[in-house]
Formats: structure tokens, C-alpha cells, sequence
């Protein structure tokens, strides 16, 4: 053991530790970042530590990230003074360096995954370290449940730690049957918090992109640690892009770029101690997975990265989020390491109330596609039996399962298939699996392995969205990316089965894998132009400004978000390709049938037989002799979105029957019918029968004659229907015998008739058996209005006189008798003298 391995925190947990596992089997340990929990916690369970002399055992570690299973592998070995490869070792996708004496095994929580599918019992382990799992990554949630299966039904003797670098522990405690909980206090030095909001407003984060406004005050905020504290600064940024804007506005200092795609020789020189001063750029890698060593000042943008996932759109990805409490508690505590030390945050202290407590566990976010095989091939499909901290949204879980079917990956009880194995044991999403076993046999396994391998990590965004450009970059590069390209490329080449190049040229070859990989993306560029498509899913996508693609035609699209608030989708990479290679690639969404229905448009129904890739339309033929029955349905919908008003054709004998019958129902209800337009499009089926279902297209509508058809309503079976001309007649006689007919449009039924005819009526009449007394509107000679009462006899008691005065001026050729009441009713003007 090298000078100083025993000086960490964590050895006083040590006895502790051995002790709980000894005695449960199981247990939690608390430890803050810095404390050593990562590297001497699992080199004192497999008996490597000569202070701490134990059995010798052989100890699986499980890491979320890469760069930390190299990480801890390498500080591990350092500390036995050994390289790595020997007692200790590491695994991670395409890289295995151990060795016959390893005793301690670093892998990603994936692997570990691809292990407990290949053989539950985990021969030859003895202990399992799940570490970070307060990160709450999916891969380690599902990891901790399968191994909680294999102690209580395969190997109750394997011993199972949970290392979390929060005190929050009794969650884990509870999932382990009430383990013990060990803490390892940290040495904690006091860290000044500084509150350093952007001077001016800033947008907030829209998808992946930030304000450049904010990373200029990121920027600065760093320059000003610099000036104001000593020591390295540990700058935390949300993704790869900001570290490297940010990079570009820091001279006259050293400056390390630490990220999950970060080369190795930065890597180390980021975990090891500077022999000058210097900024390390860092995602949320460095929160608590790996230990920057000199550092005494953090400056926090708070902003971190989570998956997002659109199921409706079949679009998912990253976004960038406000960091959570617990996250910023881990970030600053960098600090604090070490030595006193001080946190810039880039926010307003009032800003924190609106922050969430802890970080949204990935399984409630995420594509769950993956986790969903993966449950499948353990034997439960739905995920109910399996002990989890947080149970998979019902939502996302039926569109994992939908998606596995496509692939034909499970059958439709939910278990695996064999090519559903197949898929599993390849390591990687199942849309990319699929679209490399198929790939291969189409394109061939060298160009097949080539296309996957630049779909499962996202190529630097100064390559462009043009894949087969980006493709044919990468083929001839020798930085980091091309390198891990290539080494991810060999390991994908070897699990498949040699196949002929075939025919198809480079880009078409790119087009094919994508669209295998995510048929739904396939998108035709809309009518006029502008970089706008239409995905196969129905999404709408828009190719950003500068972009290096094609105009118009097909696209294969490989990666796209859909900023909050935008309608379309943006297009981030894509491969430029033809509608043969859409249709090869699309297949299963290939649907040919024929469509009837109502085109609000035409206002009128359409019927053509029509081929589609999902939700684009490839042709469309008009059809002859439509099925009636879905004629019929679209006439119905023409009804219903035009209104039974506005399509068929209502002459004033039909309109005067639909309002008397209006009037009924609004003042007798019972068996008189509503026949406003819901009510009767309600009711087609008893009104508007058999002349619907004989129509063919809206002139059809316009010829049915509604009166007619407004018969069948009435009430006929009570008997009722025989007393509409009693309860609301059409025409009232007046007492010249002229028969005026009654408006019923309003609240209440009208009698328009000119005054001089009414001479002698005391009363009108009162309708619907007297509920609906008859408002009168009497008309001067000319027929304009010249009085409205609802009372005869008072009108002509009271208000005649005024009336009588103002028009007999005007009309002198008309009669104004003094007594209306005992006068003769007349149509006709006095005789000229």
C-alpha cells in the first residue's frame, strides 16, 4: 500500500463495514466524495489491505460512467502499487484489462447488466459494490433489483454494498431488508458560498442549447475566481459544447476539458495534481464519480443534463436543466476537499426555491426500451416482481413494449424472442441492434458496424448534421472520437456474421441503417421548400439554418429534439436519401388502404385509395365505388364539423317546422324533440334515414328534404304529435280572417300583423296549452313596427291613445277609431273622397 492510502476517511468504517456484510450480507455505506469509498472500501473487501486483513475475495465494482471504471481501476492499482491488469482490473464495452490474479473488477453498470443476463449466479464473485447509486441512473436501479432476485433465489451468500455519497440512505436501507446503514464522515472544511447571478437577464435553457450570454458570464465568473481566491478552479458546465465555448473564453491559464468523451492523457492529467495553477472544465461526472485533486474554488453555472423522452413524437434525447439542491451540495463540496475553500454559483440566491430537492431518478424520465428488454429476457415483462426504488412509468413502459414488438424482439405476452436475445447480448439500444443484424445482411458487416457505432455516440457537433459526410470524416480521423469510433466499430464487427458489401453506395448504405434504426424518422420535405419535412410518425421537422444537407427529397433522420414551445421537431444529423431506400427501410410502416372521408377543405367527401409510409403519403388514387357504409361515416363527420345547419338545405316550411318544434321543446319538454344541430346529428340514424346511407357526396345532403324528414321526429308513438297545429300553430287567424303566421325563432313566439286588423281582438291567444303567451307586434299601414305588447287589452286601454295621435297624421286614409275595441277590423285603406 502506497504512503497515504490509509490517511482517507473511510478506513474508520472499515471494521465497521466487514462487520455489517459479515453479518447481513448486505449493507449501505454513506461516504462524501474525497473519502476513499471508490477505491479502499472495495480493496479491503477482497482482503488486499494488509491493516485490514480479511479473506481473500473477489469483488465486482459497478460504476455509471466509463471514464470513473478507469478512473477508480487505475487509483486502485496505484495504491498496490501494481498496474492495472493485474489484482485489479476493469471492464467496459469493447476494453477488458484483467488479468488470472485479479481480485477486484471495475465495470460500468452496463456490463454488469450484459453479466447477470448471461449468467444470474455471478460465479466466482463474492461481492457486489453498486457505487454512486444516489446518481440514480437506470442501469444501476435495474442492476440493484437484479441482484436482490439473485440473493433471494440463486445465492443468498453473495454480499451486496450500496455506496452513496449522500447521508440520504434509508431508502436503500429499506430496499436491502433493512441493512445497516455505515457512514464515513469526510474531513469537511467550510466552504464560502458566493452568489454570482449574470448581470443582465438570460433565456432560459431551450432543448440542449444555452445562452451564450450565460457561458460569457460563466466565463467571467471563472476569471474572477482566478483574481479573488487561489488554488485550481473546477468548473461545472451542462455538456461537452458549453465546456468548450467556455474553453475558448479562458487564456493565460491552463485548461482541462473533463468529460466522458475527454481523451485519456487529459483524463489523467485532470485526477492528478498540477504543477501550475489551472481551471478543470467538467460536466456533472465530477460531482461525486471522480476526485479532482488542488482544487479549492468551484464555480457552479447550474445547469446539468437529463434525458427527455417525447413518446408521442418518438423523439428523445437530452435537455438542460436547472441542477438540483442536493447536486449543487455535491458540486460545492469540491471545494472543500482539501482545504477551506469557496463556491461561485452563477444564479440568485432566491433561485434556490424553485429548485428541486434531489435529481429526477432516470427510470421516470428516459427512453425505457431498453430497460424493458432487458426485464423481459430476466423473466418478468412488465417489471412488477422486480424491487425497484421507483417503479417505471405505466405511459413509457407500453411504449417500450410496443416498440420491442416492431422489432420483433418480444412476443405479444411480452417474453423474449430469440432474435430479442440476440438484440440483448449486443450491448446496445434495441433500435440500434436491429439496425445493425439487419444492417448487415443489407450493407454488409464492416459499413453496418461503421453506421451503428457513429448512431451510439454522438459525433462533435462541429462535424455537422450531414451523417454520410460525418461518416467519411470520421473513417479518415485520428482524434479521441475517431479512435473510440473505430475501437467500438471492431467490437460490433465481431458478433456478426460475415455478409456480402451488396450494391448500395455509401450514403445510401447510411440511409438504410438510420432508417432501420428509427423508421419513424424517415420524413419527405413538405411543399414549399423552406427545410421543412414530415417524419413517418406525423412529427413535423425543420432542418436548421447552415446546414450541410441536401434540399428537399427524403431524409433518414438520426438524432432530432423538439425545443419547448416549437412545433417541429430540429433536425440535428441525418442522411440525405431516395424513396426506394425510405420504403426498404420503413417497410413494416408501408400501409396501403382506402380512405374515405370528409375533406374540410373541399367540403365535400373523398374517396381514393392511398399509399403510405406511416404518416407521409406516397400516391393516392381516386376510388370509383367507395364502401357506402364509409360513405356514410363521412357524411356524418361532414355534419358534424360543417353543422346540420349549414349542409342540408332548409326551404321555410322545413325551418318554420324546426322552430315551432325548438319552441316545444323549450317550453313543454317531454316528448318533444331538441332539434338543435347536436341534437339531430345526435338522432341521424331516426330523421335522416334511408336517404343518408343513398348519399353519395354533400349535393346528396342538399336534396333530402327536411321537412319530410323532420316528420319522423314528432312524437307519433304518444299521440302528441297529432296537437302540433294546436300547441304551435304556423298561422294564427286575426279578426279581418287574415291568417298571419307566428315567428318562433325568439324566446318567445311573435304575431306580426298591422294594427287596423286587430280591431275588436281583445286578447291574442296563449300557445303550448297556455304556458307561452304570444307576443304582438303591431305594424303601422306601411307595416313598420309601431307598438310591442304582450297584453291586447291593456294596449288598447293605454296605449293606443299615444300611438293613434302619432300615426293618423301619417296615414289619414286609414282608420283611427277613437273605441278599437267595438271598431271593425280591416285590411283595406278608408275610400277616397
Amino acid at each position: 500500500m502506497r504512503a497515504g492510502g490509509l490517511e482517507l476517511p473511510v478506513r474508520t468504517a472499515l471494521l465497521p463495514l466487514a462487520a455489517a456484510l459479515e453479518e447481513h450480507g448486505a449493507a449501505v455505506l454513506s461516504a462524501p466524495p474525497g473519502t476513499g469509498k471508490t477505491t479502499l472500501v472495495p480493496l479491503a473487501l477482497a482482503g488486499l489491505l494488509d491493516a485490514f486483513p480479511g479473506p481473500p475475495r473477489r469483488v465486482l465494482v459497478a460504476e455509471p460512467r466509463r471514464l470513473a471504471v478507469r478512473a477508480a481501476a487505475r487509483r486502485m492499482a496505484w495504491l498496490l502499487g501494481e498496474h492495472v491488469g493485474g489484482r485489479v482490473g476493469f471492464t467496459v464495452r469493447g476494453e477488458r484489462r484483467v488479468g488470472p490474479e485479479t481480485r477486484v473488477e471495475v465495470v460500468t453498470t452496463g456490463v454488469l447488466l450484459q453479466r447477470l443476463q448471461r449468467d444470474p449466479e455471478l460465479p466466482g464473485v463474492d461481492t457486489v459494490v453498486l457505487d454512486e447509486c444516489h446518481e440514480r441512473h437506470l442501469d444501476a436501479d435495474t442492476a440493484l433489483a437484479f441482484l436482490l432476485d439473485v440473493r433471494a433465489a440463486l445465492r443468498p451468500e453473495l454480499r451486496l454494498l450500496l455506496a452513496s455519497a449522500t447521508a440520504d440512505t434509508g431508502a436503500w436501507a429499506e430496499l436491502l431488508d433493512g441493512a445497516p446503514v455505515v457512514a464515513a464522515e469526510g474531513v469537511s472544511h467550510p466552504v464560502a458560498t458566493v452568489w454570482a447571478p449574470p448581470p443582465a437577464a438570460v433565456r432560459p435553457p431551450q432543448g440542449t442549447r444555452v445562452d451564450p450570454a450565460l457561458l460569457e458570464h460563466v466565463a467571467a465568473t471563472v476569471r474572477r475566481a482566478l483574481a479573488e481566491r487561489t488554488g485550481d478552479v473546477l468548473c461545472f458546465l451542462p455538456g461537452v459544447g458549453e465546456i468548450a465555448r467556455v474553453a475558448g473564453q479562458l487564456a493565460g491559464v491552463e485548461v482541462l476539458q473533463l468529460h466522458g468523451q475527454a481523451p485519456q492523457s487529459v483524463q489523467d492529467a485532470a485526477l492528478a495534481p498540477g504543477a501550475a495553477r489551472r481551471v478543470v472544465l467538467a460536466t456533472s461526472v465530477a460531482e461525486s464519480s471522480l476526485t479532482v485533486p488542488g482544487v479549492r474554488v468551484v464555480v457552479d453555472s447550474g445547469l446539468t443534463r437529463e434525458p427527455r423522452t417525447d413518446h408521442a413524437r418518438g423523439l428523445s434525447g437530452l435537455v438542460t436543466v436547472r441542477t438540483s439542491l442536493a447536486a449543487a451540495r455535491q458540486r460545492a463540496g469540491r471545494a472543500g476537499r482539501e482545504a477551506p475553500g469557496t463556491v461561485y454559483r452563477c444564479w440568485a440566491e432566491v433561485e434556490d426555491a424553485r429548485a428541486a430537492r434531489f435529481p429526477t431518478p432516470e427510470i421516470a424520465l428516459a427512453d425505457l426500451t431498453a430497460f424493458a428488454l432487458q426485464a423481459a429476457c430476466w423473466g418478468d415483462p412488465d417489471a412488477a416482481g422486480l424491487t425497484l426504488p421507483d417503479p417505471p412509468p405505466a405511459g413509457a413502459m407500453a411504449a417500450a413494449r410496443d416498440t420491442l414488438r416492431a422489432l420483433d424482439a418480444v412476443d405479444a405476452d411480452g417474453r423474449p424472442t430469440d432474435r430479442g436475445r440476440t438484440i440483448a447480448r449486443t450491448g446496445l439500444h434495441p433500435r440500434l441492434a436491429r439496425a445493425l443484424l439487419d444492417g448487415a445482411a443489407a450493407v454488409g458487416r464492416r459499413r453496418a458496424a461503421e453506421l451503428v457505432a457513429l448512431l451510439s455516440e454522438e459525433p462533435p457537433r462541429a462535424l455537422g448534421d450531414d451523417l454520410a459526410q460525418i461518416w467519411r470524416t470520421v473513417r479518415q480521423g485520428d482524434d479521441p472520437y475517431a479512435r473510440r469510433w473505430k475501437e467500438e466499430t471492431r467490437r460490433l464487427e465481431r458478433g456478426l456474421e460475415q455478409h456480402r458489401e451488396g450494391g448500395l453506395s455509401d450514403a445510401a448504405a447510411a440511409g438504410l441503417v438510420v432508417g432501420l434504426a428509427y423508421p419513424e424518422r424517415l420524413a419527405r420535405a413538405r411543399e414549399g421548400g423552406d427545410g421543412a419535412y414530415l417524419m413517418a410518425s406525423g412529427t413535423a421537422a425543420q432542418v436548421q439554418g447552415g446546414s450541410r444537407l441536401p434540399a428537399g427529397g427524403w431524409l433518414a433522420i438520426a438524432v432530432a429534439d423538439r425545443p419547448a414551445g416549437s412545433p417541429s421537431a430540429r433536425v440535428l444529423r441525418a442522411v440525405a436519401i431516395d424513396e426506394a431506400t425510405a420504403r426498404r427501410a420503413g417497410a413494416p410502416l408501408l400501409d396501403g388502404r382506402e380512405e374515405v372521408g370528409w375533406s374540410a377543405r373541399q367540403r365535400e367527401v373523398t374517396a381514393r385509395r392511398v399509399e403510405t409510409l406511416g404518416a407521409v403519403e406516397l400516391a393516392a388514387v381516386p376510388l370509383a365505388s367507395p364502401d357506402p357504409a364509409l360513405v356514410r361515416e363521412a357524411l356524418l363527420t361532414g355534419l358534424e364539423r360543417e353543422g346540420v345547419s349549414a349542409l342540408l338545405s332548409w326551404p321555410p316550411a322545413a325551418a318554420g317546422l324546426r322552430e315551432r318544434l325548438a319552441f316545444l321543446h323549450r317550453t313543454l319538454r317531454g316528448v318533444w324533440p331538441d332539434v338543435g344541430d347536436a341534437a339531430l346529428l345526435t338522432a341521424a340514424e331516426q330523421w335522416l334515414e334511408p336517404e343518408l346511407s343513398r348519399a353519395r357526396r354533400r349535393a346528396d345532403l342538399e336534396r333530402i328534404d327536411t321537412a319530410a324528414a323532420l316528420q319522423r321526429l314528432l312524437p307519433w308513438a304518444s299521440g302528441q304529435a297529432g296537437r302540433l297545429e294546436e300547441l304551435a300553430p304556423e298561422r294564427i287567424t286575426v279578426p279581418t280572417g287574415s291568417r298571419i303566421r307566428v315567428d318562433y325563432t325568439g324566446d318567445r313566439p311573435v304575431l306580426a300583423v298591422k294594427l287596423q286588423e286587430l280591431f275588436g281582438w281583445d286578447a291574442a291567444p296563449a300557445l303550448a296549452d297556455g304556458r307561452a303567451p304570444l307576443t304582438v307586434h303591431l305594424l303601422s299601414p306601411a307595416g313598420r313596427p309601431a307598438a310591442v305588447t304582450g297584453d291586447l287589452a291593456a294596449f288598447w286601454r293605454e296605449g293606443y291613445r299615444a300611438v293613434r295621435a302619432d300615426l293618423r297624421g301619417r296615414y289619414p286614409r286609414h282608420p283611427w277609431p277613437e273605441d278599437p275595441t267595438t271598431a271593425e277590423p280591416t285590411r283595406r285603406a278608408n275610400p277616397r273622397r
